[in-house]
């Protein structure tokens, strides 16, 4: 009894860690903390039930895969950070108190030395959804070809509309920027060449969910 309370606390207090630690430098919710926080205790007792019994191992597997199809899918960081938990239950279930420990605090550190140091972030080339509204006489196809190859890595012309009751045309462009500080260069240009019309630049549009 006395090791399976030791266990516990184990468990909750590394689920503590990782849930600060999945805080830094990220977009949250208040439930999927406090999820991060029992998860090792749930996984915890799980693996004590098990305990090598087949049978219930087998429906354990089945109950976490109707789990997995029911839950909202998320970002890596978020998956990191479930797995993260789940390791933690697996360790303390089995007993492995001081490996769960050694092994949290690495994965703590190197996550956030990596968040830190801004690790995999791209500097300079950004994908943006450029808009650039012309006159209806203007021939527009090719017209900001030699503009884009300057400034852009690759340009998409995703969509053409009419606006203003039809008298102008908006045409709508996916790019990557060779670099991010040459945006406003990139919008003179095209305002000298579409008659100082709007032009807009804004970040390229991304489904995301968080937990």
């Amino acid at each position: 009894m006395l090791n399976t309370l030791i266990g516990v606390g184990v468990s909750i207090a590394l689920g503590l860690l990782v849930a600060l630690v999945h805080t830094y430098r990220n977009v949250y919710s208040k439930n999927f903390i406090i999820t991060l926080v029992a998860l090792p205790v749930l996984v915890q007792l799980v693996i004590m039930l098990v305990n090598g019994n087949l049978g219930t191992g087998v429906a354990v597997m089945g109950a976490f895969s109707l789990i997995r199809f029911r839950s909202v899918a998320g970002g890596a960081r978020e998956i990191t950070s479930v797995f993260w938990s789940m390791a933690i239950g697996l360790a303390t279930g089995t007993g492995a108190y001081m490996e769960a420990a050694i092994f949290s605090a690495i994965t703590a550190l190197l996550i956030i030395t990596l968040n830190t140091l801004r690790f995999g972030e791209q500097n300079k080339v950004a994908e943006r959804t450029l808009k650039i509204t012309i006159a209806e006489d203007l021939d527009f196809p090719g017209i900001f070809d030699a503009i884009l190859n300057k400034f852009t890595y690759q340009f998409d012309n995703e969509s053409v509309k009419t606006t203003n009751m039809g008298s102008l045309y908006e045409l709508r462009y996916n790019i990557k920027l060779k670099n991010i500080e040459d945006e406003k260069k990139l919008i003179d240009e095209i305002r000298v060449r579409n008659g100082n019309l709007p032009v807009s630049l804004g970040r390229l549009a991304q489904n995301s969910e968080v937990l």
